[in-house]
């Protein structure tokens, strides 16, 4: 599995013109499954996204995790993360898992969010989504499992 971080002020996302997920400062993660990922990739994958050091101490370092800022964590799918893209002017998603496996690997993450962080929002697996966000620093970063 793979997610691409950013450390956010705010971040939200909407399908269909209605919010459906919505965090303050915290980190926004897009969420890729690629073929071969099972549920210890996703626990690795939520392990990383809730102890990942990038917020700053009080000496402006990169020390704090999301859980000791308290922040918010927005998980979105996005399957385009697995693409190949190094042949070619077009990807290609041949490494992408098969729909029911990335739907039933991106809920497995998002539950295991809830039970393990309060503060956890997501958007809608497959749907047509709009994400807004104010990145931090910028601060982004692609974790892989």
């Amino acid at each position: 599995m793979k997610a691409l971080i950013q450390r956010v002020r705010r971040a939200s996302v909407e399908v269909d013109g209605r919010e459906v997920g919505a965090i303050g400062h915290g980190l926004l993660a897009l969420v890729g499954v690629e073929k071969g990922d099972d549920e210890a990739a996703a626990e690795k994958l939520l392990h990383k996204l809730l102890h990942y050091r990038v917020f700053a101490d009080a000496d402006d370092k990169m020390n704090l995790d999301l859980r000791q800022v308290e922040g918010g964590l927005l998980l979105v799918s996005q399957f385009t993360l697995a693409a190949d893209t190094r042949k070619g002017l077009r990807p290609s998603f041949s490494s992408a898992a098969p729909p029911a496996q990335g739907e039933r690997l991106f809920h497995y993450l998002l539950d295991s969010a809830h039970a393990a962080w309060p503060n956890v929002a997501s958007g809608e697996f497959a749907a047509d989504m709009q994400v807004a966000l104010v990145n931090d620093g910028p601060v982004t970063f692609l974790l892989e499992s």
